[in-house]
């Protein structure tokens, strides 16, 4: 029986050869350097005048450049427009904040990380010293029971009261808690006048020419006994 497809063996002859890659093509691209590095097309000269540049501090000056590098002024100027002067010294400086940052930061993870496991070493061991003690009046009460007589509670007592303070340390709890109680006091000053025209609306003037209305407790009348 025919098969419906022919394989056709490679030109030449045998098994055809992977394709050999360039290894210019697969290598990893060139890291872009830092602004305040030399850039590329970046001539030694213009690099050059600019690490001068920076090296003069807060202080410096495109003439003082120029007399450093035994360039002109003009020279400077053009330099220091092409390759952004300005732009590369505030970022040297921010670079060189971020990296004082980032080893402050460092140091402090370090030194947190060492506290951490002196304290939790000193813990583990009031731990331990918290157990003994309980250990301790356990048994002084044991003898105390086997052989009848009345226990000393005021020694166990501050055994045991050492040994929770001992607990609490090691577990992180407060040793003492206190209630805190505040009393705000104050005074409100109510505007009488005010609240009742709000609450009833305000007093009606009486019309022109009414007579006057004066409000009188009313007496009982006296009788005539005559």
């Amino acid at each position: 029986m025919a098969l419906p497809f022919e394989q056709q063996p490679a030109a030449g002859g045998g098994n055809p050869k992977p394709e050999a890659r360039n290894p210019k093509a697969v290598s990893a691209a060139p890291a872009k350097p830092l602004p305040f590095e030399e850039q590329p097309k970046e001539s030694a000269k213009a690099f050059a005048a600019f690490s001068v540049y920076l090296g003069l501090g807060p202080d410096r000056t495109l003439a003082a450049t120029a007399a450093k590098v035994g360039k002109s002024k003009r020279m400077m100027e053009k330099w220091s427009l092409r390759w952004n002067w300005a732009g590369r010294v505030v970022a040297r400086a921010a670079h060189l904040a971020e990296v004082e940052r980032g080893a402050i930061e460092r140091q402090a993870i370090a030194k947190a990380v060492e506290w951490a496991k002196m304290t939790e070493s000193v813990r583990r061991e009031a731990w331990q010293e918290a157990e003994r003690a309980i250990s301790m009046v356990r048994e002084a009460r044991e003898r105390w029971e086997a052989s009848g007589r009345t226990p000393g509670f005021e020694g166990m007592a501050r055994m045991l009261e050492l040994a929770f303070k001992l607990k609490q340390f090691a577990a992180g709890m407060p040793s003492e808690i206190r209630e805190v109680n505040t009393t705000v006091t104050g005074t409100v000053d109510v505007d009488w006048e005010i609240a009742l025209r709000r609450a009833y609306g305000p007093v009606a003037a009486p019309p022109a020419g009414a007579p006057a209305v004066v409000d009188v407790e009313a007496v009982p009348a006296l009788e005539d006994k005559r």
